[in-house]
């Protein structure tokens, strides 16, 4: 065998720290405070990703509509255009060309009338996109108002009380009176005739939603249509119809082509949808689109240079990055039709088989069954059960799953419901594990004798 020697070193030795005895990992970083000094790059990277360990797992987040997962290619485009900004049209054309496209494609998505301009524009998400919304219904009900000498202090608009809490802030914000039409009984959603109840000459509009977040269920906003065109040959009264297809303007067009929800119907001036939905976009980009550029008040838009070149613009932000717009176009060339087709007709048939799973269980039972957004929300069969829907949630989070639990809004207070939403990325075989979990932890919330001490009655805010 082979023999050897010692050998004299006679270099200097190289001092290396560990990542965890390095400064600022061996003492505590500031929370509150700017630290006074400057830390290595990897140890403010791996500070930041400690403690980010402690979210919950976002494939597992059952709770959010927001996708949560991407292809490679796809992150890697995003990656490689966090720089753009999507404000700066003239600096970044190509990245406003696509935006332009993906309004043009949306458009026709939406069935707008062939011979107009595709009017719209991409939005940090759909809260972004409703306040436009929003804002080109009162300027357009307010320009009515002026020309028929009427007063324009008390504008109202008329929607569901299941709605997206960015309207509650449209209507706090721009000083409109939302009339919020009631859940009743066994409906958790907006009807015809219901709405029309609630107009008058002072409603703005009606939103309908498609896909409402308490239980996934489509708002019927053809009748709501047919309802206010009745009302308006009875009173006169035109009033427009804003449809909030924030998750199901992804879904209806490619899985549910039969149903008139758009353009189609002529008296829906606006649409916006989550492009970070079913859209299949990492957060946030949003999209609305109006009927045609009549649709949008010609005031509300702004036409700024000092970024180079005339650039029209109406947005609520200015600087936003462009890359979820570059990522949705991804989407748009990498799917096509027949791909998001596939893709959404996969989640409904996922939470379809999950809310068959779910009601076999006797604990529980459906109140709808992810037969329109792939989402659906179930209650307790018992209502005297020593535990609750928040019980279950709690427990749920043990194993890793996070699903919401909340009470429905003003008429059906007495109902508490979890809601489960299948997005891009739950198989089967994740969906085996939930219903599996879910039947481990009732069956030990069966054997309470009495109610968990400190047991919550609300833990969800829409």
């Amino acid at each position: 065998m082979a023999l050897h020697k010692k050998l004299i070193q006679d270099l200097k030795p190289i001092v290396l720290s560990p990542m965890y005895a390095r400064p600022g990992e061996e003492g505590r970083a500031p929370r509150h405070t700017i630290p006074d000094f400057e830390m290595a790059p990897a140890t403010a990277y791996q500070v930041v990703r400690d403690e980010l360990m402690l979210d919950g797992n976002a494939r597992l987040n059952l709770a959010t509509f927001v996708t949560t997962w991407m292809e490679p290619e796809a992150e890697k485009l995003m990656a490689a255009t966090f720089d753009k900004n999507m404000i700066d049209k003239d600096e970044y054309p190509r990245t406003a060309e696509l935006e332009s496209r993906c309004v043009s494609m949306l458009s026709r998505l939406w069935s707008s009338p062939d011979e107009a301009e595709a009017t719209g524009t991409s939005t940090t998400g759909s809260s972004e996109a409703a306040m436009l919304a929003g804002m080109a219904l009162k300027w357009r009900w307010r320009d009515r108002q002026s020309k028929a000498g009427k007063p324009t202090d008390k504008p109202n608009m008329v929607m569901g009380s299941n709605v997206q809490v960015c309207w509650d802030k449209f209507c706090r914000y721009w000083d409109v009176e939302p009339r919020l039409v009631p859940m009743e009984g066994d409906v958790y959603h907006l009807t015809a005739e219901r709405a029309v109840q609630y107009c008058d000459e002072n409603t703005i509009g009606v939103v309908a939603i498609l896909g409402s977040t308490f239980d996934g269920s489509y708002e019927p906003v053809a009748d709501i249509c047919a309802a206010l065109d009745r009302y308006q040959a009875d009173q006169g009264l035109d009033i427009p119809v804003h449809v909030d297809a924030a998750s199901g303007g992804f879904i209806a067009p490619f899985i549910d082509p039969d149903l008139v929800w758009d353009f189609r119907l002529p008296r829906v001036q606006s649409i916006n949808a989550s492009g970070h939905k079913y859209g299949l976009v990492y957060p946030g980009v949003g999209w609305v689109i109006w009927r045609d550029p009549n649709a949008l008040p010609e005031d509300l838009v702004f036409r700024v240079n000092y970024l180079g070149g005339d650039m029209p613009t109406f947005a609520l932000n200015f600087s936003r990055p462009g890359n979820q717009v570059a990522a949705q176009y991804y989407n748009f060339l990498r799917l096509g039709f027949d791909g998001y087709k596939r893709v959404q007709q996969t989640s409904r048939d996922v939470a379809r088989y999950t809310a068959d799973e779910v009601a076999k269980l006797p604990h529980f039972a459906l109140l709808t069954d992810g037969s329109e957004l792939p989402v659906f929300a179930f209650t307790l069969q018992e209502v005297n059960a020593p535990y609750t829907v928040f019980d279950v949630a709690d427990r749920m989070r043990e194993s890793g799953w996070l699903i919401p639990a909340y009470t429905f809004p003003e008429n059906r207070q007495d109902l508490a419901a979890m809601r489960i939403v299948i997005r891009n990325g739950m198989s089967r075989d994740l969906a085996d594990l939930l219903v599996a979990d879910l039947q481990k932890h009732v069956e030990l919330l069966e054997q309470l004798q009495a109610p968990l001490p400190g047991a919550k009655t609300g833990g969800f805010s829409h």
